[in-house]
């Protein structure tokens, strides 16, 4: 598992626009990733109220959910999206760090099923939950 773990964790890190969005891998493994992404006035949205755009909020968590599917059990090896449905709950607060955790919950062998949530520093108040569903493909 370590390094089917390491590998997911060097995919990650090496995908551009997660580098480009500053996200953090903070903790992968068994079917759950956690991914911090450090507020950026570039990431802003609304300039009037810094709140981070949308878009930069679903990207994290769609590379979250990839990254837990990637380090599941059962997963053989790489990923790709084929459904996500984030649900936006309110905007992050300017200025924090927003962080999404995400389970894969489910693998058939064509299939991996993903939640995931995002808080800012009110973790009880999530920013955005999402589900998806994402292909499982053989070996990295």
């Amino acid at each position: 598992m370590a390094d089917k773990t390491q590998l997911a964790r060097q995919f990650i890190q090496a995908i551009p626009h997660a580098k480009e969005l500053g996200l953090v891998l903070e903790d992968i493994g068994d079917g759950v990733a956690r991914i911090s992404m450090p507020y950026d006035t570039k990431l802003v949205g609304d300039p009037q109220s810094g709140v981070v755009a949308g878009g930069a909020v679903s990207a994290m968590m769609d590379t979250c959910c990839g990254a837990a599917v990637m380090c599941h059990p059962d997963a053989p090896g790489g990923t790709a999206t084929i459904d996500l449905r984030i649900d936006y709950m309110r905007a992050a607060t300017p200025g924090q760090t927003i962080t999404t955790r995400a389970t894969c919950h489910h693998i058939t062998r064509n299939v991996a099923f993903v939640r995931a949530v995002a808080v800012d520093d009110d973790t009880d108040r999530p920013v955005a939950t999402a589900s998806g569903a994402f292909t499982v493909e053989n070996g990295f």
